[in-house]
């Protein structure tokens, strides 16, 4: 078990298989060594466990998990990305996140630490990423955030 594989296992995380993108588009895209995941949103055998607006419909606590459910989807995609092995993987580049928020709402940063935090668990130093955390007026399927990344393997 390498170290990736034994954070997963000691944050008790049991990664799912990729959801089924609901437009035309594919879950990530490899460019060389870049890959390119699409917005993953807090989904659970393609259910939304979190909808609707933060501080409106869930606390800022709640969204947090909701950014952490994304994060777990990213490592299913790149999981997936890679063809489950580990040794490719080589750092997160940038995660983008989109919290479904009322204009007065400015705690964005805050909500995609879900993501961000995990990506750290995760990959440890390699998981340290840049990142931009936007509201967003309406999200597909209302769901409370969304989180795409970049990524670099080997």
């Amino acid at each position: 078990m390498n170290s990736i594989e034994k954070n997963l296992n000691d944050l008790n995380i049991q990664l799912p298989n990729l959801s089924t993108p609901v437009a035309n588009y594919v879950p990530y895209k490899i460019v060389n060594d870049i890959v390119f995941i699409s917005g993953q949103g807090p989904l659970k055998d393609n259910k939304v466990l979190f909808s609707g607006k933060v501080e409106v419909d869930l606390t800022i606590e709640e969204a947090q998990e909701a950014a952490k459910l994304c994060g777990i989807n990213i490592i299913a995609a790149i999981k997936h990305a890679i063809n489950d092995n580990w040794d490719k993987f080589e750092c997160i580049i940038k995660l983008g996140g989109f919290v479904n928020s009322l204009p007065t709402f400015t705690e964005h940063p805050k909500v995609l630490n879900g993501a961000s935090n995990l990506m750290v668990d995760v990959f440890n130093d390699n998981g340290k990423h840049s990142r931009f955390a936007v509201g967003s007026s309406s999200l597909p399927l209302n769901m409370a955030v969304e989180v795409d990344a970049i990524i670099k393997i080997k």
